[in-house]
């Protein structure tokens, strides 16, 4: 049992879950209503797409954001929104990268044109009313992103990431609008006299089109009736009746039931019936590739009718005459043109990749079947091009560069020919020349093969290359040799054994040597031998050298002695050795010596050995050397006496040797050969890869020599000073002959060729290196020529015309239906058959002859079959012939046939003449000279003789004696141009000329040198030259002369005498001679004397030579004084030498000298002194030495070189400090710093005169016939001038004036007037004719007819030829003729042209005849087209003057012309005057100035604001009132009052003598006080009025005006 508290819980539970569920319930439902709106409510809102990732290209893939939103704003969760209408949220994309920049690119197009710019409602702005230049545009043009390859649209978004894109829009000026310009009327056309109406117009013509929105052009023409006086009576109008014909029909052909009609008038031309006759004429013999080509015939009718002169139609018997016009005639049926189908596509011309994006093109063509006929649709165009670009990749397109071979050998020859062209090629050539190589265009090899250096290319076109070629030729330089510069030989050494470290035999060699200077220079520089040996008996390398001491006492002081002995082993050079090498034992240490006492004879030292009398032995004299001593003191009572006189001197032989001087000769180097044992050990691999050449040996022949002999046996000479015959040196590499590829055979002509002229094709190579040293030479073969193969010969075309159809004429049953009349006569067509052969007579397709001719033969003509009241003729006979006689006449007859010859109206000869005459053509001509006279023309000379692949100038000629030419004009009898041949073979005139040829100054040749300046030292040497001709006409001009000196040119070098060259030789003192002989004892003082002489050290013999050869200021004395002492005296040896100065002379130091005691004195007096000392001095005891060098000399080049590489030297030599100069050993004993280099190679700069090539071949004349044609001929720079050479000539162009040949071609007539065939009015046909002219080009020359073979085949068509007309009926409403063509005009904007090409135009407008056919009218026709060289106008408006208030008004172009349209309408001014208000008062008119005024005798009181008040009378003009009143009503003045006051005016200020008059002075104070006046009533007027008076209105201004007039 449930308890209650249980009962209430359970209660209290269901209440809650009722309630529970029913905010449950609640809730379902809401959501439930909630679902069914939310399609409604809620949407999908996508962000912006995101980078786009991913693969490059199209594989990118881009993502965005997508959002749910409330339709009020707010987002909500995704699953609000419908998952079908959910947006992607990934796409794929084409990813940007960077390489993609090579592959797209921005095409925009060209700008539109210009738009007027739209306004702010997004429509284009109306027309502004006043546009004063121009107005704002906008043009705009497409920017898209395309693929380079094949130009396929890609998105913009791919170019966007690399370049912004274009701009598509921009501004731009348009012109304002420009209405249609048209000139003034013409005058009214003239009125017929008669009753009946008529009307009368006038015309005007266009003179400019409207543009940019302007309006168009008004009526140019007007109509007015004219005026009658009298009417006509009803029905009596006095009219004229005028036949007209239509127009022809279409040619068609006629149905079968027309051939079947007889006895029909009226023709049935309706067209339902496909039954017809044919005419067929078979003009065209069928080629196997086309169909037959038929001819149809058939007819063409026209109608005829009366109209009357008011328009209207008549009866057409008021219009009858003699015969109806023809109504029907025979025709040819229209054919278009016939053509095969195109062609395919050629391949596309751009076969390769350039740099350019430009497209290649390619072509197709169609050829002509048949052409049109019977006036059918004319032949299409025949040839197609269109751009192209190959899809797939190209290859990269080939590009060219220069190559050069290496340079050619040096070539001296081609400068010294310059200077003389008879330069003889004597002995080795060096110095400046000129060298010269290949230039050519190959094909640039890309780099991944440049590596590979053998790899040459083919030589192509030198048109590929682009910029200019590297030169061909350039200056070069041969260096010359140079000899060697040696001493003077020294003196003869020693004899010595040849080989001192092995001493065999007794026989040794005397030597002696000389030194070189200069050192040689160039390949083939030598030396002379610098080492001479001659034999000898017993000798000695090595020497003992004895010095002597004092000789000392043995006992006391006097009396017998001894001296110390010093030996010095010694070699042959003079150096101290080893004691031992010398081969003798050392000399004893003491010798034997006596001092003499004090009453012994004194005599005096051994002087030294003299030199040698000879330097060689010889069969006439041996060499000898003496010495000799002196008597110092004579011997007292008791003393040793003196030695007898041959005692005191000594002599000895010297020179003993032969004078046959024996030296070694050399060959010179032999080339360097290969030595196999050095170049297996020195062969290397060099770092480029090729393998250096090694080491090898030179060789060269010795040889023993002796002097005045010649060649003797090798071991005569000694073999220690042998020169070697053997050196190592570097191997020259062996270089093979390198050519290029052949180029590619000239391509053969790929058309057929005229004629049977064989073609050849050739191909070249060019040496690139030359072989040098064994290695391969090169191939005989550069050029090579084959004949081309497979050339066909072109076929020559031609027409082939048959004979001419009988005449066709329209079918008899067409002829009888219309014109009712059986006979078969009148016009007709005749036809015939035109086919195309070969020259083999195979027939060919039409379009091959009419490529080769300008035309087609005619295969259709008009013909005419006599009617039976036709006359006939024969042919015309052929002209009679003509006799030498220029004034004869020749002539030809026809004779009348069949039933002709009885008619009378065929016997009239006006009509039908019989005869007909001409002159004959007259061979008499005339020659005239036309234009200038030619340069001077050299005639051509040898053609280019090449010397090593460079012309040189003299070769061909510049100068001398030429022709010039002048052309002539040749004409007939009759002044027509003929051809120059029938006056002259070469159609000039020919005269000598002559041009100066250039002389280069010409000096002599060189001097010899002349002799030193210097005997001892340094010195100048001199050579010169002088001035033979002086340069004129531009020669190369002389060198700097010395005109002083007969205009020569001085050359000084240095030079050097070695100062041992002449010495001075002195024999020994003679004795003593005392002056005092008569005393007993013969002492005291003497003088003694000597011989001296000069000596050559070159002469073997030591021959004398001239005094004055030797230095004079170094002349010994040749006596000088002694003194012989007394037995008691005291006597001292001779002073030794001066001690040695230190080398730097230092003032505080000392040279000291000594001398010993020979004798005592008998008594006790001391001696003299036995010692000096004096200070070292410089340049008197003591003296410095320094080597000097002279300056360098001028550049001096070999004897057979003229320009180039040289020499420059300098000398060097020994100077004392005194400036004296000494021997070159002098400063080599003190070991002084030589300098080192004595020649340095220099550059003379080489004169070259300018080279050209020769002249090219003459171009073709400039015009084709008549005056005015030039031919010119050029030739080209090949070396420019160098230093002072013959500069290159102005003129490289030459012309000269082209025969004058006779232009002859087609000119059309003018057309004549519109044939109507029989009608008064209406359609026919209008012809023109041409005719064939010649003339002579000038704008002068009128042309004149001649024979039309002359022109050739006529170019004219049918259709320009004839052309449809009609002749107006009297009442037509119809077109006028064209107006002329304006003058060109161009667009402006402020007087600045707008474009470039100019407009001009015309215009047609109809002419009104009846009013009653206005309907009918045409309309007005306007042409433009557009020109060159127009104007800027503009156009102003231009006013008559006022009359009555009016005047007219016009628009006027800047040129004068009076036109309607071009001035801007709001600028017109007014025509017609009106004040306003308008002038209502008495006595006033309005004024020219547009404002009241008033009549003469009256004067304008104004109002405050400017308008008239009223008129007041002038006091005292009351007698004029009544005039005044008549002109007031009749004609009011024209001009101002004040204008009339001072029109009339004449005055003279001054009086004639020149003074001013007295009224001036009275008028300038009146006007003064005016002034005064007016400036006080200003003030009144200006001031403020008071408020309580009240002044009536009109008395101020009376008051003002009277006192005003008052005044005046």
């Amino acid at each position: 049992m449930f308890s209650k508290g249980n009962l209430a819980v359970t209660c209290w539970l269901w209440r809650s879950m009722r309630k529970l569920f029913l905010l449950l319930s609640l809730l379902l439902s809401h959501a439930a209503h909630l679902e069914g709106k939310k399609d409604n409510q809620f949407i999908w809102k996508p962000g912006p797409w995101g980078r786009c990732e991913g693969d490059c290209g199209p594989g990118g893939v881009q993502s965005r954001a997508l959002w749910c939103f409330h339709l009020e704003g707010w987002t909500s969760h995704v699953s609000n929104c419908d998952e079908n209408s959910r947006p992607p949220k990934e796409r794929s994309c084409f990813r940007v990268c960077d390489w993609h920049s090579d592959l797209f690119q921005w095409e925009v197009s060209d700008w539109h044109h210009c738009v007027l710019a739209p306004s702010s409602l997004g429509q284009a702005e109306p027309r502004p009313e006043e546009c004063v230049t121009a107005q704002h545009g906008l043009q705009h043009r497409t920017a898209r992103c395309i693929q380079k390859l094949n130009r396929t649209v890609a998105g913009n978004e791919i170019c966007e990431h690399f370049v912004p894109r274009p701009p598509t829009e921009q501004a731009c000026l348009i012109p304002c609008p420009r209405d249609c310009v048209v000139s003034e009327f013409s005058q009214w056309s003239e009125c017929s006299k008669g009753c009946e109406k008529r009307l009368q117009h006038r015309t005007r013509a266009a003179i400019a089109p409207p543009l940019y929105g302007g309006s168009q052009c008004p009526n140019l023409t007007e109509s007015r009736a004219c005026d009658t006086p009298v009417s006509c009576p009803l029905g009596e109008e006095e009219y004229t009746f005028s036949l007209k014909v239509g127009p022809w029909s279409k040619c068609r052909l006629p149905h079968l039931k027309e051939i079947n009609l007889s006895g029909r008038t009226v023709l049935d031309v309706t067209s339902d019936s496909k039954e017809r006759v044919t005419f067929r004429h078979q003009s065209y013999k069928p080629h196997h590739h086309s169909k037959p080509w038929d001819l149809e015939i058939g007819y063409q009718t026209r109608q005829v009718w009366c109209t009357r002169s008011d328009g209207k139609n008549a009866m057409l018997s008021l219009c009858t005459q003699d015969s109806l016009p023809l109504t029907v005639q025979s025709c040819i049926m229209p054919k278009d043109c016939e053509t095969t189908e195109w062609s395919s596509w050629s391949p596309c011309s751009k076969t390769c990749r350039s740099g350019s994006l430009s497209p290649g093109f390619r072509s197709r063509s169609r050829n002509v079947k048949h052409i049109a006929i019977g006036g059918g649709k004319e032949c299409p165009e025949l040839l197609e091009k269109e751009a192209c670009i190959v899809e797939e990749l190209l290859q990269p397109c080939p590009r060219y560069s220069w190559r050069t071979s290496e340079w050619k050998e040096c070539q001296v020859s081609l400068l010294l020919e310059q200077q003389d062209p008879y330069w003889p090629v004597t002995g080795p050539v060096c110095g400046g020349g000129i060298q010269t190589r290949e230039v050519y265009c190959a094909q640039s090899t890309p780099a991944s093969t440049a590596q590979r250096a053998k790899e040459v290319s083919r030589p192509v076109k030198k048109t590929l290359c682009l910029g200019p070629a590297p030169p061909a030729s350039q200056l070069c330089n041969i260096p010359c040799s140079t000899n060697c510069i040696v001493s003077s030989w020294s003196a003869w050494g020693l004899c010595i054994h040849e080989n001192c470290h092995d001493p065999q035999g007794r026989k040794g060699f005397r030597m002696r040597q000389r030194h070189v200077l200069m050192e040689s220079t160039g390949p083939a520089g030598q030396c002379p031998h610098l080492v001479e040996s001659v034999p000898c008996e017993d000798p000695m390398c090595y020497r003992w050298l004895m010095s002597e001491g004092v000789c000392i006492p043995d006992h006391g002081k006097c009396g017998r002695g001894h001296r110390i002995l010093k030996a010095v082993c010694q070699n042959d050079r003079g150096e101290d050795v080893s004691g031992s090498l010398c081969p003798a034992s050392p000399p004893p240490e003491r010798t034997a010596c006596e001092i003499p006492c004090r009453m012994d004879c004194v005599v005096s030292e051994w002087t030294e050995w003299s030199s040698c009398s000879q330097s060689c032995s010889n069969k006439n004299a041996d060499g000898k050397q003496t010495r000799s001593r002196i008597i110092l003191a004579l011997p007292g009572e008791g003393g040793k006496p003196c030695p007898a006189t041959q005692a005191l001197q000594e002599y000895r032989s010297c020179n003993d040797h032969s004078c046959m001087q024996l030296y070694w000769e050399t060959s010179p180097w032999g080339p360097c050969s290969e030595d196999t044992l050095v170049t297996a050990l020195n062969a290397t691999i060099g770092w480029n890869g090729e393998a250096t050449c090694g080491v090898g040996i030179q060789t060269r022949r010795v040889f023993c020599v002796k002097s005045h002999v010649g060649q003797v046996m090798t071991k005569r000479c000694p073999d220690s000073t042998r020169p070697e015959t053997v050196r190592p040196c570097l191997l020259p590499c062996k270089k093979d002959c390198t050519v290029t590829a052949f180029s590619e055979w000239t391509p053969c002509p790929r058309s057929c060729q005229p004629g049977n002229a064989t073609v050849k094709q050739s191909r070249y190579r060019i040496i690139i290196q030359e072989a040098a040293n064994g290695g391969q030479e090169c191939p005989d073969t550069l050029f090579e020529e084959r004949e081309c193969e497979d050339i066909s010969l072109c076929p020559v075309y031609r027409w082939k015309p048959q004979k001419w159809s009988p005449c066709i004429l329209v079918p008899e049953s067409v002829r009888q239906g219309i014109m009712g009349t059986s006979e078969a006569c009148g016009k007709g067509i005749q036809t015939r058959a035109v086919s195309c052969i070969s020259d083999d007579n195979q027939s060919a397709e039409m379009m091959e002859c009419l490529k080769q001719t300008n035309g087609m033969p005619p295969f259709v003509q008009e013909c005419t079959v006599p009617c039976r009241d036709d006359c006939t003729f024969t042919v015309w006979s052929k002209f009679t012939p003509c006799s030498t006689d220029c004034e004869t006449i020749r002539s030809r007859r026809r004779q009348l046939t069949g039933k002709s010859r009885k008619k009378e109206k065929c016997q009239d000869s006006d009509l039908y003449p019989l005869m007909e005459m001409e002159l004959c053509p007259c061979n008499v001509f005339i020659s005239q000279p036309y234009g200038n006279w030619s340069d001077c023309i050299i005639p051509e000379g040898r053609r280019e003789s090449q010397r090593g692949g460079f012309r040189v100038q003299g070769e061909s000629k510049e100068c001398g004696k030429g022709m010039r030419f002048r052309a002539i004009a040749c004409s007939d009898k009759n002044g027509r141009p003929v051809d120059p041949s029938y006056c002259s073979s070469s159609g000039y005139i020919q005269e000598e000329c002559v041009i100066p040829c250039p002389f280069d100054c010409k000096l002599s040749d060189w001097s010899s040198w002349g002799s030193c300046s210097s005997s001892c030292g340094i010195g100048v040497r001199i050579r010169s030259k002088w001035l033979k001709e002086k340069p004129y006409n531009g020669g190369r001009p002389c060198p700097k002369l010395d005109l002083k000196n007969q205009g020569q040119v001085h050359e000084a070098v240095p030079c050097y005498s070695e100062c041992n060259q002449y010495s001075w030789v002195v024999e020994h003192w003679s004795p003593c001679k005392i002056h005092n002989e008569l005393r007993s004892l013969r002492c005291g003082g003497g003088t003694q004397s000597r011989k001296i002489r000069c000596v050559s050290a070159a002469d073997s013999e030591g021959g004398t030579v001239d005094n004055s050869l030797c230095n004079q200021d170094e002349i010994p004395p040749e006596t000088q004084s002694c003194s012989l002492l007394c037995p008691s005296e005291c006597v001292m040896s001779e002073w030794g030498p001066w001690s040695k100065c230190p080398q730097s002379c230092d003032p505080h130091s000392t040279q000291r000298r000594t001398r010993h005691l020979l004798r005592p004195s008998l008594n006790s007096r001391s001696c003299a002194e036995d010692s000096q000392v004096r200070p070292c001095l410089l340049n008197e005891n003591c003296f410095q030495f320094q080597y000097n060098l002279t300056e360098w000399s001028t550049c001096q080049l070999n004897e057979n070189a003229t320009c180039g590489q040289g020499i420059r030297t300098r000398l060097l030599s020994c100077v004392r400090s005194d400036g004296k100069p000494v021997g070159v050993d002098q400063c080599e004993q003190r070991n002084l710093e030589k300098p080192q280099r004595m020649s340095i190679h220099c550059l003379v700069e080489c004169v070259v005169n300018c080279q050209l090539s020769g002249w090219t071949a003459w171009t073709e004349c400039s015009k084709t016939c008549g005056h005015g044609g030039r031919m010119s001929r050029t030739r080209f720079i090949i070396m420019p001038t160098q230093g002072e050479g013959r500069p290159c000539p102005t003129e490289l162009t030459q012309q000269k004036t082209c025969p004058v040949t006779p232009c002859y071609s087609w000119v059309l007539g003018n057309w004549a007037a519109c044939k109507l065939e029989g009608g008064d009015c209406g359609e026919g046909v209008q012809i023109r004719s041409f005719s064939c002219v010649v003339h002579n080009g000038s704008v002068s020359h009128s042309a004149i007819s001649v024979d039309e073979a002359l022109c050739g085949e006529m170019p004219f068509q049918d259709t320009i030829l004839k052309q449809p007309c009609s002749v107006p009926c009297p009442g037509d409403c119809h077109l006028a003729e064209w107006s002329e063509w304006s003058t060109c005009e161009l667009t402006c904007i402020n007087g600045r042209s707008f474009e470039t090409m100019g407009r001009q135009s015309r215009s047609r407008t109809f002419i009104v005849q009846s009013f009653d056919n206005q309907d009918s009218c045409p309309q007005q026709v306007l042409e433009t087209r557009p020109c060159t060289g127009g104007k800027c106008y503009h156009y102003t408006w231009k006013a008559s003057l006022w009359n009555n208030n009016e005047r007219t008004v016009w628009c006027q172009r800047s040129d004068g012309i009076n036109v309607t349209g071009g001035c801007s309408p709001q600028a017109r001014p007014a025509a017609i005057r009106q004040c306003n208000p308008a002038c209502r008062k008495p006595f006033s008119y309005c004024t020219q100035g547009g404002v009241c005024g008033c009549e003469k005798g009256y004067t304008e009181i104004m109002r405050s604001n400017g308008f008239l008040d009223y008129c007041m009378k002038v006091p005292g003009s009351e007698d004029k009132k009544a005039d005044v009143k008549n002109l007031a009503g009749k004609n009011r003045p024209v001009n101002s009052k004040i204008h009339d006051i001072f029109k009339g005016w004449s005055l003279q200020p001054l009086d004639p003598d020149g003074r001013v008059k007295i009224w001036v002075y009275g008028i300038s104070g009146g006007g003064f006080l005016i002034m005064i006046f007016l400036v006080f009533t200003s003030y009144l007027l200006c001031k403020k009025p008071k408020p309580h008076q009240s002044t009536p209105p009109q008395q101020k201004p009376l008051t003002l005006a009277y006192d005003g007039d008052l005044d005046m």
